[in-house]
């Protein structure tokens, strides 16, 4: 039934595609009779020619202008080929060609897939042999070359389709035949597939089809694939690979081919790197320098005859470098071969000639700009690896750096999307080499693996941040987009953790109290340093305002959490005392913050800025003052508790009142009325505070004592306030009464 049915449905495809090619035939006919009859009618042909001549002189002749225009715009090409090569996007003819061949494409591999079912169909119901499968497999294979062939001349796309199609069938067919059916060895086999290409190839150069030799590449780097045995014969392989490689250089010098040469670096590096990561060898390093010269060459194509250097050219001369000198240092990494920077070394001399040259030539364009960014980068490479950096990482951080300087020197935005990709793979890697910190405990300080290939990448980063702020500054829109201030927090954040790890992995021995206290420490004076160099490094004023809270609030944990913690510790003898007076430092920075950086940046914008300010100021001073009089006067942690309600129900209250008072002055003093309300808010809570449940837990004594001395503080500050109103009114006048005997 299943066969009844396929059989029906063949024949109304075939009338229906008669009908339609009969109707084509018709239309071309009366086409052709049609133009034949203009030709042959004087009449007509005149009327025709006197409508032209008056279309002409009302209107310009379109051809022409078209042809004029075409020409101007061809001379304007070939200038602006001298400077900077034409860019386009690459992207674009491809899917111009998916648009255009997407039924093409879709029509050969359904074809394709068809006839193999019908092969399965026939060996299922054993119609045919294996020695007639694999015949009637080359033979439909051939077939299909030979109709792409004869319509190779009027429909050029889709005749180099038909015959990749017939390529494909080729390959598999023969395929098939040595891995399911064993009719010939595997040398018998290799030599087909390697014919098959060759012919391939040789018909893609005869043709002049670019998307033919694409067929014919990837048929050539998977048949090895097609015909493997598992033996790994990695020798014979990658001969053939080389050999395939330079066929693939000539035709790409002929007809300048660029999509050929990036075909064949995909392949043939991932084949190494699947290489060396399965057999580890001293063999594969001679064929990594050999397609070191082989994609290098191919990438100065251009240069060499124009002297530019397009985007495609740079890209892969930018991978080229990197892919094999990252498979050559992990071959010698893992063999345990010295010294293995003589790799970035020779590399950077390579590229260095070049420099050179360009450097003779007075010429600073683009190719100098690159050949410099190569050299640069893989001598800061051997450095790295001479300090036995993480390999993976320390290679991408220095990449990164390398695309965005191309980028910045060249302007093609596809360097600016590279170095978008690359960048989180950067950091995925540093986390891996944080993560050894983990895995061993005795690290030297600094000098250690983690560290070292982390120091690699700060400098990596640090460019990049330098890069991106020039380019923010040199841009017309003067506003960094998303994806920049991201990478930039993200920067700032490496920063921070690989020195914030680094020490506490050489104090992780200590108590938590001390691990937590040094840890807040470090991250104030780590935000301190970006807001002492702000400008340097052009932090916007939002940032600077949300780091100073930061500090604030980090300096009030400090102080209220992990000192809290401290104390107790110190007075159990678990911590010496010296590290309680370590947290003293962070005043420096709290101080300088306040007198130096708020009055110079936005931070005053909001007058909620003015409170949470005091209010920090306030809190970490009486936390600071509590600590000091509970370590002076308590011996074990039951005094420590009875020292520390004593200090908060008599001094604290003098303290808040002398606070109180020093705002209140400065608000005065400066004119601004929040410091007054912050002032008297704390002496009003001050107030609440003695009232309530100071007086009512002291004794006697204490309490005159604080009612006295609190009284006095009030008194003073009342003349002091008093006092200086009057000065300021005195001015006030003094001022209208010059004001008065001028006019």
């Amino acid at each position: 039934m299943n066969e009844f049915v396929a059989v029906i449905i063949l024949i109304i495809i075939f009338i229906i595609f008669n009908n339609l090619n009969t109707k084509i035939r018709r239309l071309e006919k009366e086409i052709s009779d049609l133009n034949y009859k203009i030709s042959k009618n004087p009449v007509a042909s005149e009327v025709i020619h006197q409508k032209h001549s008056t279309e002409k002189t009302s209107i310009p002749d379109p051809i022409h202008t078209h042809q004029a225009y075409h020409e101007e715009a061809k001379e304007k090409e070939r200038e602006e080929d001298i400077l900077i090569p034409v860019q386009k996007d690459w992207l674009t003819p491809v899917f111009d060609f998916l648009k255009q061949n997407a039924l093409t494409i879709i029509g050969i591999f359904t074809l394709v897939l068809g006839i193999g079912y019908f092969v399965k169909y026939a060996i299922d119901k054993n119609w045919i042999g294996e020695t007639a499968r694999a015949a009637i497999g080359f033979c439909t294979g051939a077939g299909i070359i030979i109709t792409g062939h004869f319509l190779r001349k009027n429909y050029t796309s889709f005749a180099s389709i038909i015959t990749g199609g017939g390529i494909a069938v080729l390959y598999f067919t023969a395929t098939i035949a040595f891995r399911e059916y064993h009719l010939f060895t595997q040398n018998t086999a290799f030599f087909i597939t390697a014919l098959i290409t060759a012919a391939s190839i040789i018909l893609s150069y005869y043709y002049k089809s670019e998307i033919l030799i694409i067929f014919s590449l990837i048929g050539g780097f998977t048949a090895p694939l097609m015909i493997s045995t598992g033996q790994s014969n990695y020798l014979f392989l990658f001969i053939y690979l080389t050999l395939l490689n330079i066929g693939m250089l000539t035709a790409s010098f002929l007809q300048h081919w660029k999509s050929v040469g990036w075909t064949a670096y995909i392949f043939t590096t991932a084949y190494l790197f699947y290489w060396t990561n399965e057999h580890t060898e001293l063999l594969s390093i001679i064929f990594y320098l050999i397609n070191y010269v082989i994609f290098y060459i191919f990438a100065l194509h251009d240069y060499f005859r124009k002297n530019i250097l397009s985007t495609s050219d740079i890209a892969i001369l930018a991978l080229v470098n990197f892919s094999n000198l990252l498979g050559l240092l992990y071959i010698f990494d893992t063999l345990g071969y010295e010294p293995p920077i003589i790799f970035p070394l020779i590399f950077a001399v390579v590229n260095s000639i070049l420099l050179f040259r360009e450097y003779s030539r007075k010429s600073f364009g683009i190719p100098y700009s690159v050949f410099a960014g190569l050299v640069t980068s893989l001598i800061t490479a051997a450095v790295a690896i001479q300090f036995k950096t993480h390999l993976i990482t320390s290679i991408w951080a220095i990449e990164t750096t390398l695309l965005l300087f191309i980028w910045k020197k060249t302007g093609h935005p596809i360097f600016k999307v590279f170095f978008y990709i690359l960048f989180p793979m950067v950091m995925t890697a540093q986390i891996v080499t944080w993560s050894e910190y983990l895995e061993t405990s005795d690290f030297k300080i600094l000098l250690n693996p983690p560290f070292i290939t982390s120091s690699f990448t700060i400098a990596s980063i640090m460019a990049n941040l330098y890069l991106l702020r020039n380019t923010k500054q040199d841009s017309e829109e003067k506003t960094a987009n998303f994806f920049e201030d991201l990478i930039t927090l993200v920067s700032y954040g490496v920063i921070y953790i690989t020195f914030l790890l680094e020490i506490t992995y050489h104090i992780s021995h200590m108590p938590w109290e001390a691990v937590t206290s040094i840890g807040i420490l470090f991250t104030i004076y780590y935000i301190f340093i970006l807001l002492l160099f702000r400008k340097i490094l052009n932090i916007s004023s939002t940032i600077q305002t949300v780091l100073i809270y930061l500090l604030f609030v980090l300096a009030v944990l400090n102080l209220a959490g992990s000192v809290s913690s401290i104390v107790p510790a110190i007075l159990t003898k678990r911590l010496s005392s010296t590290l309680y007076w370590l947290h003293l430092l962070q005043w420096t920075p709290f101080i300088y913050v306040c007198l130096k950086v708020i009055p110079s940046s936005a931070f005053h914008k909001r007058k909620i800025s003015y409170w949470m300010m005091s209010l920090a100021l306030m809190i970490c001073i009486s936390y600071e003052l509590h600590h000091s009089y509970v370590l002076m006067v308590s011996h074990d942690i039951p005094h420590s508790y009875e020292a520390g309600q004593h200090f908060n129900i008599l001094y604290l209250p003098v303290i808040w009142t002398v606070l109180a008072s020093i705002f209140i002055y400065t608000g005065l003093k400066k004119g601004i009325q929040e410091y007054n309300k912050i002032g008297f808010a704390l002496v009003g809570l001050m107030v609440v505070k003695l009232y309530a449940y100071d007086v009512w837990q002291m004794d006697n004594i204490s309490r005159i004592s604080a009612f006295i001395a609190l009284g006095i503080i009030l008194l003073l500050s009342s003349f002091t306030f008093q006092r200086l109103k009057n000065i300021i009114r005195n001015m006030v006048d003094k001022k209208e009464k010059t004001e008065e005997s001028t006019d």
